[in-house]
């Protein structure tokens, strides 16, 4: 079967806590191409992995991830919502994350900014992506007003987009993550053409993961990679 990149949403995130070590860890112990995380600015300036913009559907807590400290939100437990196995799972930084991932995976970083944080948040990602020299493994996912300031931080960074193509071509992005439903064979043709990358967000079945497949994608988000690895017939570690 023709080779398709697992990328593990938030982590292994439809069987552990989204974006927290655990979610992170299984995909990591199942070998996937790809890991995507979420970054978020707090209110003193850190860099937190979170996707939403407060803290309210993923921990036992409430509030605004831009009017928290960093100190206040990993008190929170992350985990406990999901199973009480998962109790006592924390927030993880930037820093805490990157230092999880093996020298070899990809990474899918999603930049969650906003035009009221996004000249401090886009630079600060990008920097500690480009001290850690990740730029070979590694690119920044999100807005194209954030992927427009990512590349204006350093020029070679590669980007990830959900935009028409033509746009794509225009900004230099080489990476397409479509919504699932909006990818086509003709979609994916019209990349493919003009030297672009294929990666649909996201496939949770069986039945639209083969869809997607049969579409000639290069590669599928999921939070259960587990079931794309059992579908391409590649053993899960």
């Amino acid at each position: 079967m023709r080779s398709v990149a697992i990328t593990a949403h938030r982590g292994a995130s439809g069987e552990h806590p989204e974006n927290t070590r655990s979610a992170f860890q299984a995909a990591i112990d199942l070998g996937v191409d790809r890991i995507e995380f979420d970054v978020r600015l707090t209110r003193d300036r850190q860099l937190v992995v979170i996707h939403d913009d407060s803290v309210d559907r993923i921990s036992n807590g409430t509030g605004v991830i831009a009017e928290m400290d960093l100190a206040q939100i990993l008190q929170l437990d992350a985990g406990a919502h999901i199973h009480a196995r998962f109790s006592g799972e924390r927030f993880l930084t930037l820093t805490q994350t990157l230092d999880l991932m093996p020298g070899s995976m990809h990474l899918n970083v999603h930049v969650k900014a906003t035009h009221t944080d996004r000249e401090v948040l886009v630079p600060l990602v990008v920097a500690e992506l480009v001290r850690r020299q990740l730029l070979a493994t590694a690119f920044v996912t999100g807005a194209e007003a954030n992927l427009l300031t990512a590349r204006r931080v350093a020029p070679q960074i590669e980007i990830c987009s959900n935009l028409p193509v033509s746009r794509c071509v225009a900004i230099g992005c080489r990476i397409l993550q479509p919504a699932n439903g909006i990818t086509t064979s003709a979609l994916v043709a019209e990349a493919h053409a003009a030297g672009i990358e294929v990666h649909p967000f996201y496939a949770d079945d069986a039945a639209e993961m083969q869809r997607l497949m049969d579409c000639g994608v290069d590669g599928i988000l999921t939070n259960y990679p587990r079931r794309l690895q059992a579908l391409l017939g590649a053993p899960s570690l």
